[in-house]
């Protein structure tokens, strides 16, 4: 018995006009001819194909699951949900400020010998006796150990919440695969701010203090330093190179926005290198090289690791893969060559590197 005579459609898939039925009578799913009612329960039939063979009707589509539809809700909210998104995110990281805040003015005593470990460090190693910071005013300990002090460690602590909300924000305008890159971007961001806050600490400050005291004591003049004076200079060298550790995420963050390209970047990477060794020269106005390539040669790899990150990225949105191994062998390559010349160096010209600032003595 052929799919005519049953009612189903012909084999070719055409729609034939409904059978005469008289006033009154139920014509099934043909109220018109050549007229497809789609709810009525009569047209869930399969559907002939050309061949001859049927084909099963559509499944439905899965239902969403929370993070599709909060991706979704995302995507159609208005400006005015966007500013309302926006203000609960800040809310949220000043909420994780507060705590790291709490957190750190218990031992604000602690910290504050910490923080001025390397101002009295320096005043040792100029001769200065005692060696110690001067208060020249009554509120200015308290402002400066139980308020600001609290402050600056409490933004170090936060960083990785702080830069998870900001993720957070973001993410929806980002791709599902790009989506899975966050929990690596806050933790390395948070971790590139806490080591270029250590570099700073052991290195870069303590280096410039030493060099910006000593340069009077020829003259007779004793170093003599406020605690504010020193603690605004302590924020400004540990923030500026905390952020300065931050150069692979802003790269990986403009190369997922699509507003940079690691071709671009290694185009002009001279550039770059130029403006990292001026940063550098500022930073240790020392005049060995030796000391000016310790603050430069990190810079610098900073800047190729976050086009390498970009580069991934690039490869990954086009469906392509990197050859892992040659990259792992290049690298260890030139770690052993950079390894070896600085050995020679350093016994060539009687460098040596003790436990203490500055670190690397001849």
């Amino acid at each position: 018995m052929d799919d005519e005579k049953l009612g189903g459609p012909p084999p070719d898939g055409t729609v034939v006009p409904a059978p005469y039925a008289p006033p009154g009578e139920n014509r099934g799913a043909y109220d018109e001819p050549y007229a497809f009612k789609p709810d009525a329960p009569s047209t869930a039939v399969a559907v002939a194909s050309p061949g001859g063979s049927l084909t099963p009707p559509a499944p439905p589509p899965p239902p969403l699951t929370p993070e599709d539809a909060e991706e979704d809700r995302m995507l159609r909210m208005s400006f005015m949900e966007h500013l309302e998104e926006l203000r609960v995110r800040i809310i949220r990281a000043l909420m994780g400020l507060a705590v790291a805040f709490v957190a750190s003015l218990i031992f604000a005593g602690q910290i504050w010998d910490i923080i001025s470990e390397p101002a009295i460090d320096a005043l040792r190693h100029l001769g200065v006796n005692p060696p110690h910071l001067v208060q020249t005013t009554p509120m200015e300990a308290f402002s400066i150990i139980w308020v600001k002090l609290p402050l600056l460690v409490s933004i170090f602590l936060a960083s990785p919440w702080i830069v998870y909300q900001l993720w957070a924000f973001i993410s929806p305008g980002l791709y599902k695969k790009e989506k899975r890159l966050a929990a690596p971007f806050v933790l390395l961001s948070g971790l590139l701010f806490i080591v270029g806050g250590l570099f700073a600490y052991f290195l870069a400050f303590r280096f410039g203090l030493t060099f910006l005291l000593s340069i009077g004591t020829s003259n007779s003049v004793t170093p003599m330093v406020t605690i504010s004076e020193y603690f605004d200079l302590f924020v400004d060298v540990m923030l500026g190179v905390g952020l300065v550790f931050e150069l692979p995420i802003v790269i990986f963050s403009l190369t997922l926005l699509r507003l940079l390209s690691p071709r671009f970047l290694l185009r002009h990477s001279r550039y770059a290198i130029l403006f990292i060794v001026i940063a550098a020269a500022i930073i240790t106005p020392t005049p060995d090289v030796f000391n000016l390539m310790l603050f430069a040669v990190p810079m610098c790899v900073l800047y190729f690791v976050g086009v390498f990150a970009g580069l991934l990225v690039v490869m990954h949105r086009e469906g392509r893969r990197l050859p892992w191994k040659k990259v792992l062998l290049a690298v260890g390559g030139t770690l052993i060559v950079l390894g070896t010349v600085a050995y020679f160096v350093a016994n060539h010209y009687g460098y040596h590197l003790v436990t203490h600032s500055p670190y690397l003595v001849k």
